[in-house]
């Protein structure tokens, strides 16, 4: 089974902010380039889930009114990370210590004060576990579900297909992800098998 994990559109917000789960807004041509882009390219009937946070569910809001066929709900457990009170701060402005003392625990610490790298993934994981047990049919060759989220998401996604359910160091977290308003399709039938509940 294939997922389709789509990256928001362009998020209106400075370069070098910390936003992850502030539920900042997309821009507006990059959202209508992004739906109509999605519209032309997604297969007939498609399940679509996606994070409740804008820039996400109005590219979702804008695609479903190209595409009425598609089938879209919203899974909190989509939303990126949350970075609790780095949310909103430029990243050179947070302070080393706190930085430092992430990097020595990755996995574990609360950033920010709010959510840890294996909290984060462990609710990934969840939602990937109930969209195994909620398609009724797998199709091995085409995309049959679709994820709107963010790039934590997709990093979290790769975590877990690559075997891994926790981490300990940041070398373990994938440096690359789709740029905003792309989309990688992931082969999740090996991971299924190993997961089959």
């Amino acid at each position: 089974m294939k997922l389709w994990l789509i990256r928001h559109p362009q998020p209106v917000v400075a370069q070098g902010i910390c936003y992850g789960a502030s539920d900042v807004a997309a821009k507006p041509e990059a959202l209508e380039q992004q739906a109509a882009q999605l519209a032309a390219n997604l297969p007939q009937g498609l399940r679509v889930w996606t994070s409740p946070l804008q820039r996400c569910s109005a590219l979702c809001e804008a695609l479903q009114q190209l595409r009425p066929d598609l089938h879209i709900s919203p899974d909190p457990r989509l939303q990126e990370m949350n970075f609790g009170a780095w949310e909103g701060r430029a990243w050179r402005d947070i302070p080393r210590t706190e930085f430092d003392a992430w990097m020595a625990d990755f996995g574990n610490y609360a950033v920010g004060g709010a959510e840890s790298v294996n909290q984060f993934v462990h609710r990934v994981a969840c939602a990937l576990g109930d969209l195994r047990r909620g398609l009724d049919q797998v199709n091995m060759t085409m995309p049959s579900a679709a994820w709107v989220c963010h790039a934590g998401v997709i990093r979290a996604v790769e975590v877990l297909n690559q075997g891994l359910c926790s981490l300990h160091d940041a070398k373990q977290w994938p440096l690359a992800a789709p740029e905003c308003g792309h989309s990688v399709q992931v082969d999740l039938t090996a991971y299924f098998s190993k997961h089959n509940t």
